[in-house]
């Protein structure tokens, strides 16, 4: 089977847009930031990147001996990843990951996975790297090493449109049911904050934004970006936007990033590298335009 762009697909398993700029933080994160703010920023990105990629070259002695690397994404939550129509992969993080590819001179092979078992998959060694929407948590770094982050998005609470406040806080929501993918951040924060409330975990996005069209959800918590695709499509007629997410660092981590195992000391010096570059030459961020229409 082959990925959108050419790429050779391999199904191993089977996780169902704000407009930003790239830019790179004082701890060194690649984030995606909205609005005006990204404007204001954006000046610091060849310069960061610069430092980026200088500090990543020292590291590339062993690199060279990768020549195929086997990228495990989820194909189940747009528009990051997903399997189209035609079981093919498309999404941000697919052009991404054969971006970064062409930037280190290897053949890359997409692989499959249910989003449950996609780190105990890194580590029985069916591929080599996670690019699937995966945060870098403190959490999942006792068990993986995470490149640099290439994105940071808000994160949103939407409900049905009969909504009338837009106040999310646990006290409010006492007795309310809300929806998340499991094994994930989102999941995390609800049963961290909203003890109150009735935390509903599910297996794929997709299956929380059914529940919600359907009623049998109050909320849903989950990326800005996964959320304001449902909202322009399937869930344009039921369900808006209530609030966003305040960040909580402790469970919702640096961004977006590539998860390897923590012996891949080299793999992992190489995508930094090629991170830098795409920073550097535009090539994120045309990307990001393509992917990403938050509005």
């Amino acid at each position: 089977m082959q990925a959108a762009g050419g790429i050779e697909l391999v199904v191993a398993g089977h996780r169902q847009p704000f407009r930003a700029v790239v830019d790179i933080e004082q701890d060194g994160v690649v984030a995606l930031l909205p609005g005006p703010d990204a404007r204001r920023r954006s000046a610091t990105f060849a310069a960061a990147a610069a430092l980026t990629l200088a500090g990543a070259t020292g590291a590339l002695a062993q690199a060279k001996e990768w020549k195929e690397i086997r990228i495990g994404t989820e194909g189940a939550y747009p528009p990051y990843n997903n399997l189209n129509a035609k079981k093919e992969l498309e999404g941000f993080e697919i052009d991404y990951g054969n971006l970064l590819c062409e930037k280190m001179k290897v053949k890359c092979t997409w692989v499959v996975q249910d989003w449950d078992g996609i780190i105990p998959a890194l580590q029985a060694n069916k591929y080599d790297i996670i690019l699937a929407g995966m945060n870098a948590t403190e959490e999942r770094r006792k068990q993986v090493d995470f490149t640099t982050p290439y994105s940071k998005t808000p994160i949103w609470m939407i409900g049905p449109k009969s909504t009338k406040s837009d106040d999310i806080s646990p006290a409010a929501l006492k007795g309310k049911s809300i929806g998340a993918q499991g094994s994930t951040i989102h999941a995390n924060y609800v049963e961290k904050f909203y003890k109150d409330s009735t935390a509903r975990l599910y297996p794929t996005q997709e299956e929380a934004n059914l529940d919600l069209l359907n009623g049998r959800l109050d909320y849903i918590v989950a990326d800005a970006l996964a959320l304001a695709d449902f909202l322009k499509g399937q869930g344009k007629d039921c369900c808006k936007r209530i609030a966003e997410v305040k960040r909580d660092d402790a469970i919702h981590g640096a961004g977006v990033a590539g998860a390897v195992r923590k012996s891949d000391t080299a793999l992992k010096a190489l995508v930094d590298k090629a991170i830098a570059e795409t920073v550097a030459d535009g090539s994120l961020k045309k990307l990001e335009d393509k992917w990403f229409k938050f509005e």
